[in-house]
């Protein structure tokens, strides 16, 4: 079992729920040893409120290596060793030379505050053999189940980091199986309809969901990206998606196309994958998104939710209970989907469409410095309505 470092520095579960902090979170729950605590009186304290959650939480910690397997040869390094602070997320991409470049600068926390919707991130950065910046070698013969069928379908090496990125447009294929929409198996003729929810850190590396052209061949991908992340001056904004993300090789056949721009800002009525761009909440702006389209979207899908953290969901998920559209959510941990499983029953009134199961398409790396003493990954754990 794959434990965090005992000396890893945790908020007190038992913070601002009454007398102040007294030191450092070093102690555990001996029991589910997923939280920690300030002194043996804030643990006692919490207990009303912990014994809830205990059990649960010490089933999920026991199936922590599962949610650690990856086929990749950095897997240990990106999962227990990040864990143990052998390693960091800084560390991994120096190694790989990829550390503060292009869409990669934003896998790390060292610049999140610089970070600008005006970067260009239209390339991997990386040489042509570890990245797909051209169509694959053969169509999908078959439903792709994992990060190796994905890998061996695209003949990408398992040392390529690119999984790191992939996983946003990997999560909406791998949703859309979830639903019964695939290429094999097809509902969508040749247009796939998509309202994606709450879009941060993507949004600073779009580049990445020209996959979904390899994913879904000859069908016209539109997704609309709605959320208060998206800046006001790119409201309504329209994108397409011109070809894959480009490789660092100058004599690939990427490049034999002579145009470097991924992401055009205007509407390109062949482009195989379009955006756009709305801000503000889903429930505020669902009337402008569909005024002017012929069609209900095919999924709804918000990754990273963290619907229990927020309330500003609960509207939303009342729109969506009426809508009767297949609706999937992810989140980091298990637990935050059990919360978020509390909530959605709460204003629906009835159970999970989707229940919560693992994404084997989650973002192959820890999040460093998460909540609680269990591994945690974006797009980690699916849900749905």
């Amino acid at each position: 079992m794959v434990k965090r470092a005992a000396s890893q520095v945790m908020e007190c579960a038992a913070k601002g729920r009454g007398t102040p902090c007294s030191g450092p979170a070093t102690r555990r729950c001996a029991r589910c040893e997923a939280v920690s605590y300030c002194s043996v009186a804030h643990q006692v304290a919490h207990w009303v409120h912990h014994k809830q959650e205990c059990e649960r939480l010490e089933k999920q910690r026991r199936n922590a290596d599962v949610l650690n397997e990856f086929p990749f040869t950095f897997s240990r390094e990106a999962t227990f060793q990040i864990c143990e602070k052998q390693e960091t997320r800084c560390s991994f991409l120096v190694k790989r030379h990829l550390h503060r470049v292009g869409m990669w600068m934003h896998e790390c926390h060292c610049l999140a505050s610089c970070a600008s919707f005006d970067q260009l991130n239209k390339g991997w950065n990386l040489p042509s053999y570890l990245c797909p910046c051209s169509g694959p070698e053969s169509p999908i013969s078959e439903e792709l189940h994992s990060w190796g069928d994905y890998y061996k379908w695209r003949c990408i090496p398992l040392d390529s980091p690119v999984a790191l990125l992939l996983h946003w447009p990997l999560t909406v294929y791998h949703a859309l199986q979830l639903v019964g929409i695939t290429i094999l198996n097809p509902e969508i003729s040749d247009k796939l309809y998509i309202h994606y929810l709450g879009p941060e850190k993507e949004l600073l590396q779009l580049a990445v969901f020209g996959e979904l052209q390899a994913l879904f061949p000859g069908v016209r991908v539109h997704i609309e990206l709605v959320g208060p992340a998206i800046p006001v001056d790119r409201d309504g904004e329209k994108i397409s998606i011109s070809h894959y993300a480009l490789c660092d090789n100058d004599e690939c056949s990427c490049k034999l196309s002579g145009d470097d721009v991924i992401l055009k800002t205007q509407t390109d009525t062949t482009s195989a994958v379009s955006l756009q761009l709305w801000q503000g909440f889903y429930h505020d702006r669902y009337s402008d998104i569909v005024k002017d389209k012929d069609s209900s979207p095919h999924l709804v899908i918000a990754p990273n939710a963290g619907i229990a953290a927020y309330t500003t969901w609960l509207p939303s998920i009342e729109l969506m209970k009426k809508m009767n559209i297949p609706v999937v959510f992810t989140d980091y941990c298990e637990e935050a989907c059990h919360l978020a499983a509390r909530c959605i029953e709460s204003v629906t009134g009835r159970s999970l469409g989707l229940p919560v199961q693992l994404n084997p398409f989650r973002q192959p790396i820890v999040v460093e410095d998460s909540a609680l003493l269990l591994p945690c990954y974006s797009n980690c754990f699916l849900f749905g309505m």
